[in-house]
């Protein structure tokens, strides 16, 4: 573990402990790491999404603040909710614009090897979101695997700490997650 993931891990700890400073000195650490993780899930979106970068990063910061209680385990464990905040705060984007713009009805969408989502933008993030919860709910740990590694970009070694698994595991499940994905989005 490096410097700056130790430094994170205890700022998460003397966070939850009440330490208030412990919030705004962890924020420049954290700061680079959450804008890559927006980053990369907006460069999935279509070219007229309305989000911005630093708009998600700041919804999905006020959401984490809330979360002070959480037994933060270590970095990859706070990465790992950032990205899962970002994820249900752009489905809740796209489910109010594609609502708002043609009522229901989001298509299924086909995504290659890599989990790339194509340009159709919201209906597509809606298909995958139905995807990853449907996979949930007989294999919760594949869903966050996809979770942590498509969406919030973490390594092998990143995933493999926030799930309590081998790095070994995380390629065999990511494998099979990305297969079942695979078929039921055809």
């Amino acid at each position: 573990m490096n410097d700056n993931s130790q430094a994170v891990t205890q700022y998460l700890h003397d966070w939850r402990d009440g330490d208030q400073a412990a919030l705004d000195s962890m924020f420049p650490l954290i700061y680079q790491e959450l804008r890559r993780i927006a980053r990369r899930y907006l460069r999935r979106e279509s070219d007229g999404h309305t989000l911005q970068t630093t708009e998600l990063i700041h919804e999905a910061y006020l959401k984490l603040v809330d979360q002070q209680a959480t037994d933060w385990q270590n970095r990859a464990h706070f990465f790992a909710v950032a990205a899962r905040v970002m994820r249900n705060l752009l489905v809740d984007h796209a489910r109010a614009k594609l609502y708002a713009k043609r009522g229901s009805g989001a298509e299924r969408v086909e995504l290659d090897d890599a989990l790339t989502i194509s340009a159709a933008g919201n209906a597509n993030l809606l298909a995958l979101d139905d995807a990853l919860n449907l996979l949930a709910t007989f294999d919760e740990r594949k869903s966050r695997l996809v979770e942590l590694r498509y969406f919030g970009g973490l390594s092998v070694e990143e995933t493999a700490e926030a799930l309590g698994v081998s790095g070994i595991t995380v390629k065999r499940e990511w494998l099979k997650a990305k297969a079942w994905l695979y078929r039921e989005l055809r």
